[in-house]
């Protein structure tokens, strides 16, 4: 807990690995990891699983603080409040190369501007200590190394990103391969962090009714919330893995297919805070990102909201362009918009949207 209230932009880390390709060889890759190695990584990064939901791709885990996707080859953790995630980094990197053979080939670190600053514990004191801990605890061969961080117009939102890979990154041709999902370069992510909230859309994530009734717990509460607030229309397709803290906070992780999406909520009145991420293919329904932004829009309701697009496509100009569409339509206008290109991760679009506050 921060000194002034809970921190709600989260820091994000992306490790991918090396390993025989699940789809020719059944293997597991990463799952393989037990549930116990998963918690001691997490006691250290100061968050514990509170929910869990899985199927034949990957592994979703809802945490006291945010979220954790497991796949054979890629592991995600995403995490709030005043948590130290960067130090997952060397014990996942030597988790996966002692007990499961598998070798790191990228790094991608990522998270916005902290609300309160001076609350974050080392390493996250400073995106130059993020980066300094990062390259004193990746492995050397991982020698291809970007930091940067992405301006806007709007001095309460900026985007933190450092990356690393492989040399031999983009070599076809060993017989190791990633997860199919991740040899298509025409995935994307999105990430987006909304301040401000509505004060009405807010209030729908505190407990509600719970008194000292047990029977409500906060797998009760997440299915009211994501009930109550329309996120469920968000991706009906998902299987929902939602959680509803006490007395106020919300967590949800949604599986379709191969993807995932992630929603996180600080509701407080002047720290509010909610974050959404997903990831498509620039061979989807071209109108469904539009949608999908334009619904956690109307859910949320901010007066401040970022959208991180990471694309290895070059196509990834039509997408800001339709990110930058969907959002006039509910309006949010467009304040700035920067890019960036990053090794293995590709271009970096980061754009901010600002709308009158309702009264």
């Amino acid at each position: 807990m921060a000194v002034s209230g809970f921190e709600g932009f989260e820091k994000r880390i992306e490790l991918r690995f090396f390993g025989d390709d699940p789809l020719f060889t059944g293997s597991m890759g990463l799952r393989n990891l037990d549930f116990e190695s998963l918690e001691e990584i997490l006691h250290a990064v100061q968050c514990t699983v509170v929910s869990a939901v899985a199927n034949r791709h990957f592994d979703a885990y809802v945490l006291s603080e945010s979220s954790l996707f497991v796949y054979p080859t890629k592991i995600i953790i995403k995490t709030c409040g005043t948590t130290q995630l960067l130090k997952s980094v060397r014990p996942l990197v030597h988790l996966a190369s002692d007990r499961l053979g598998l070798t790191v080939r990228m790094c991608r670190y990522t998270r916005g501007s902290f609300i309160f600053p001076k609350a974050q514990p080392f390493p996250h004191t400073s995106f130059e200590e993020e980066v300094i801990f990062l390259e004193e605890n990746l492995p050397s061969r991982l020698c291809f190394r970007k930091a940067c961080v992405m301006p806007s117009n709007v001095s309460s939102h900026s985007w933190h990103v450092f990356t690393a890979c492989d040399g031999d990154d983009d070599d076809d041709s060993s017989h190791h391969h990633e997860l199919g999902e991740d040899q298509n370069d025409a995935l994307y992510t999105i990430e987006v962090c909304m301040t401000e909230l509505d004060q009405a859309s807010a209030r729908k994530f505190f407990r509600r009714g719970a008194g000292d009734d047990e029977k409500y717990s906060g797998d009760s509460a997440g299915r009211e919330m994501t009930g109550l607030t329309g996120i469920g229309d968000i991706n009906p397709r998902a299987l929902i893995c939602d959680f509803g803290f006490d007395p106020c906070g919300y967590s949800m992780n949604g599986i379709d297919g191969d993807r995932y999406s992630t929603i996180h909520v600080t509701p407080e009145e002047g720290f509010s805070y909610a974050s959404y991420e997903c990831v498509g293919s620039i061979y989807d329904d071209p109108h469904e990102i539009s949608r999908v932004l334009k619904k956690v829009a109307q859910v949320f309701r901010p007066g401040t909201m970022s959208v991180a697009t990471t694309c290895a496509s070059h196509a990834s100009h039509d997408l800001w362009r339709r990110v930058a569409k969907a959002l006039e339509l509910v309006g949010l206008k467009c304040r700035s918009c920067s890019a960036d290109e990053f090794p293995a991760a590709g271009t970096v679009v980061f754009q901010t949207f600002t709308t009158t506050r309702r009264k």
